[in-house]
């Protein structure tokens, strides 16, 4: 086995160039159960224009189309990936350039809503209450 071949990407038996060339009903197959489930249901109203709007810069090979999406429930699929999606976390977009180890996966799981909270010093910039620093 040659170093290229080790580091190949490799989803569930398949490797990248076979998952783009499934069908739907075939990649449904493959994904877990909850995923699995989400696409069955067939997409959501405001997760069809997206995608063709996907499919529309992937014909025309454009990488760097700017698509802005709410949808984070939307999987993604083989025929997103090398595409940058920027997706709302509830206060900005997130871009998010998508690869193959996302196949499967929600686009949610890509933007965080939440940040690391960093606390204030006490003075400057502090609340009232903790403006009076004593002397030691």
């Amino acid at each position: 086995m040659t170093e290229s071949e080790a580091l190949k990407f490799y989803y569930k038996g398949h490797d990248f160039t076979q998952l783009s060339q499934l069908s739907m009903e075939d990649f449904m197959h493959i994904v877990p159960a909850r995923q699995r489930r989400s696409l069955k249901r067939g997409l959501k109203p405001n997760q069809t224009p997206l995608i063709e709007k996907i499919r529309k810069a992937k014909k025309q090979g454009a990488k760097s189309v700017k698509l802005r999406t709410h949808s984070r429930d939307l999987v993604i699929l083989p025929e997103m990936v090398g595409l940058t999606i920027e997706v709302h976390n509830g206060k900005e977009f997130v871009p998010v350039t998508l690869k193959q180890e996302m196949v499967g996966h929600y686009l949610g799981e890509y933007a965080i809503t939440s940040k690391k909270v960093v606390h204030g010093e006490p003075g400057m910039r502090a609340t009232r209450s903790s403006m009076y620093v004593p002397l030691k």
